[in-house]
């Protein structure tokens, strides 16, 4: 009798295991196939056709990988703004990332290499508390007052950081940068599908960001 419970008790942990596993794959699907195709009309990697905006918004990434090579997604985002700014497609940027250590500052680092590149400082504005991309939506409309932007990131985060953004109202467009080899962004393109289930929870309780503060105006 106890062989016959073990053996039941067991078929329901494997049965539940599997569940739990169709479950997760479902969700991964759902959120990005419903991402993706509620993006398609808003990404944009074609300079001359992506409409002007006041503001760009430059999500944030770490200049260096652990390794201590030079981070592709840097590099590319880089180029994504300063080739909008001189195309007169965004007038200042923002820029939003993580300042969480005094030893780890994306928004700076960024900022540095935009004005190495030819963009003014008066027209670059940090956000240090971007630390989601969740977070840098709502921080782009409560703190820096904008409606309407253009979002500077890698195709696959545009289009999470797009999806968001109209969820909460905002118009948006986002301006595709160069991507990594799939080699690189192996790990990267796993998270994200992870991140986009994650934005769903978070738009469904309508999450507040870690920080807000005081408004800061864009001349």
């Amino acid at each position: 009798m106890k062989k016959i419970l073990r053996f039941i008790t067991l078929k329901k942990l494997i049965w539940l295991f599997f569940s739990l596993i169709i479950l997760i794959l479902a969700c991964l699907f759902l959120s990005d196939y419903i991402t993706n195709k509620s993006t398609n009309t808003f990404v944009f990697k074609d300079l001359n056709s992506i409409p002007k905006n006041k503001v760009g918004l430059l999500l944030g990434t770490s200049k260096y990988l652990s390794n201590g090579q030079e981070n592709e997604y840097f590099k590319n985002r880089i180029d994504a703004t300063i080739e909008l700014y001189k195309a007169g497609k965004i007038e200042s940027v923002v820029i939003s990332g993580d300042n969480s250590k005094s030893t780890y500052n994306e928004p700076l680092d960024m900022k540095k290499e935009l004005m190495k590149k030819g963009i003014p400082e008066e027209k670059i504005y940090l956000d240090y508390a971007g630390f989601r991309t969740y977070d840098s939506m709502v921080r782009m409309n409560k703190v820096f007052g904008q409606s309407s932007f253009t979002i500077i990131s890698q195709e696959f985060h545009n289009r999470r950081a797009i999806y968001i953004a109209r969820k909460l109202d905002l118009d948006v467009v986002g301006y595709n940068a160069k991507d990594v080899t799939a080699y690189n962004g192996f790990k990267t393109k796993l998270r994200e599908k992870f991140a986009r289930v994650n934005m769903f929870i978070d738009l469904a309780i309508n999450k507040e960001p870690k920080f807000l503060g005081e408004p800061i105006i864009i001349k």
